[in-house]
């Protein structure tokens, strides 16, 4: 079976992370001029991936989820190892078809929401083949 994809897809490269500054505790009020700032080194990909044999990256393509934040182009953090649960944000394959939407349980059926009105829910029902790929734990922006 041949997967369509409007997503792109990469693969966190742990080996070569690379630790940059970083600054906590800015204020985004009123500021102080008199802050000291404590500046440290971490590397995003320790602190966006949790499981690292598990967890890839997708390049978002698509509005159907700006009401959750996530926009054309944003780049998700998505753990293949998290459980699928009512009411997160997954990477579905449906009938060869990658698609992100949020996961609705219900008694005898699942849903695919979208979080833009523009768009129809997607009902999951016997005659599709449905594959959660894993659950959006981040989305990295452009500003």
């Amino acid at each position: 079976m041949s997967v369509k994809s409007p997503l792109t897809f990469f693969i966190p490269d742990t080996e070569n992370t690379r630790k940059l500054p970083f600054v906590g505790g800015i204020k985004a009020g009123f500021p102080s001029p008199a802050a000291d700032f404590d500046e440290t080194k971490i590397s995003l990909d320790n602190v966006l991936v949790k499981n690292h044999e598990a967890t890839f990256y997708a390049k978002a393509s698509g509005t159907s989820m700006i009401g959750a934040g996530i926009d054309n182009g944003d780049i998700m953090v998505i753990d293949r190892s998290l459980e699928p649960r009512n009411g997160k944000i997954a990477v579905c394959c449906i009938d060869g078809e990658f698609t992100v939407k949020r996961i609705k349980v219900e008694k005898n059926c699942v849903w695919l929401l979208p979080e833009n009105e523009a768009f129809q829910p997607i009902k999951v029902t016997e005659e599709n083949q449905l594959i959660i790929w894993g659950i959006v734990t981040y989305v990295i922006k452009s500003v």
